[in-house]
């Protein structure tokens, strides 16, 4: 990653789940308490995903904690997250969930030159054998890592 780029949570069970199509990358409309909260780290994207209202996407069960330190002012750790794309890209993806039955979900969450940016994905959900497929692909992977680790001691 580029050095403005400082990632804040990654959605690791949605590549599990789900095969990537094409991915975008979005800004968000947040109040002061939920930028102060994401530069905790206190953010779960785990079962979030992206959906439209009108003509606009919004980013769902995203859930940022309450900032501690705030006091009357602080956020619903679950509402609603306008996310910020510009038309043409909003058309699109508003078109593959209507047309090819995609999902549309959030990879990762991420600061880029001081905003907070999220990388979000048409996705399609994967059968039971393609995950089983992943699990033997992560598996040699990591055997193939700890026997070039041993090699080298």
């Amino acid at each position: 990653m580029d050095k403005s780029i400082l990632l804040i949570q990654e959605n690791k069970q949605a590549r599990f789940n789900y095969s990537i199509v094409e991915t975008f990358e979005a800004g968000l409309v947040l109040t002061g308490s939920e930028v102060k909260s994401i530069r905790a780290k206190n953010i779960q994207l785990k079962d979030s995903y992206i959906a439209f209202q009108g003509s606009e996407a919004f980013l769902q069960n995203a859930h940022i904690s309450e900032y501690k330190a705030s006091s009357y002012n602080n956020h619903q750790p679950e509402r609603l997250r306008k996310l910020l794309l510009h038309q043409h890209e909003l058309e699109e993806i508003f078109a593959a969930l209507r047309e090819k039955g995609l999902t549309c979900i959030p990879l990762k969450m991420y600061f880029k030159n001081g905003r907070v940016k999220v990388e979000i994905g048409l996705a399609k959900g994967k059968k039971t054998h393609d995950k089983r497929e992943s699990i033997k692909k992560q598996d040699a992977d990591r055997q193939l890592r700890r026997a070039t680790k041993h090699d080298r001691g």
